[in-house]
C-alpha cells in the first residue's frame, strides 16, 4: 500500500489514513487509482488470498471506471505518487508505463502507435511516462516516451520521444523550451528511480 500512501500524499500534501477514506468519498478519480493499488496489491497475495480478493476488487474497479469516466486498467505499471486532476476522461492503454510523480489531467489519452513497413510488417510502441512528468488537459500521448520532469501542454498531440526536462505543445507537439523545472505539487520523494518497459 505504499502506492496508496504516495496517491494520498499527492493530493493532500500529507498522509492520514482518514484522508484516503476522504479521498475515496470525494474524489472519483481518486477512487479510480485507489481501486487500481488494490487490484495490484491483491495480485501480489498468494493463490488463495488472490482467489478471495482480487476478483471484488476488480469488480469494485470496473464500477468506479464507469462511475468516473476513466479508463485506467488496473494491470497498467504505475509508480507510487500518481496524480488525477479533474480525471475525467482520462484513457490509458493497459501496456502503458507511468513513473513516480506523474500529474494528469482531465481528458489525457496515453495510447499506443501502429506502423507499418514497406514489407507490411505491424510494429507497436506504448507510451512511456517517466518520472515528475505534468501532463496537460487533452493532450494525446500515442507511442512516445516522454522523458524525466516534461511538461505537456493541453491538446498537444505527441508521437516522438520527448527528452528529459522539455515544455512540449502543438499540434504535432514541437519542444519549445528545454531545461524545464518539473512541474509536481505535493511531490512524493523516492529513493528509486522508475525502471520503464
Amino acid at each position: 500500500m505504499h502506492a496508496l500512501k504516495a496517491d494520498t500524499f499527492r493530493l493532500f500534501g500529507r498522509f492520514h489514513w482518514l484522508l484516503v477514506v476522504k479521498a475515496l468519498v470525494s474524489n472519483r478519480a481518486f477512487f479510480v487509482l485507489a481501486t487500481v493499488r488494490f487490484c495490484q496489491s491483491a495480485q501480489c497475495q498468494s493463490f488463495v488470498w488472490r482467489k478471495i480478493f482480487l476478483i471484488p476488487a476488480r469488480i469494485l474497479h470496473l464500477l468506479a471506471r464507469i462511475v468516473s469516466g476513466i479508463e485506467l486498467p488496473w494491470q497498467t505499471a504505475i509508480r507510487p505518487g500518481l496524480a488525477l486532476t479533474h480525471g475525467r476522461g482520462i484513457v490509458v492503454n493497459v501496456n502503458t508505463s507511468i513513473g513516480n510523480n506523474v500529474t494528469l489531467f482531465h481528458g489525457v489519452t496515453l495510447g499506443q502507435r501502429d506502423s507499418i513497413d514497406r514489407n507490411e510488417i505491424r510494429k507497436t510502441t506504448y507510451s512511456v511516462i517517466e518520472d515528475d512528468v505534468w501532463i496537460g488537459p487533452y493532450a494525446i500521448i500515442v507511442g512516445a516516451t516522454v522523458g524525466k520532469g516534461c511538461r505537456i501542454a493541453g491538446g498537444a498531440y505527441v508521437f516522438e520521444d520527448v527528452p528529459p526536462y522539455c515544455v512540449v505543445v502543438g499540434n504535432p507537439g514541437k519542444i519549445v523550451k528545454t531545461n524545464c523545472i518539473p512541474d509536481v505539487v505535493n511531490r512524493w520523494k523516492t529513493d528509486e528511480p522508475s525502471k520503464h518497459k
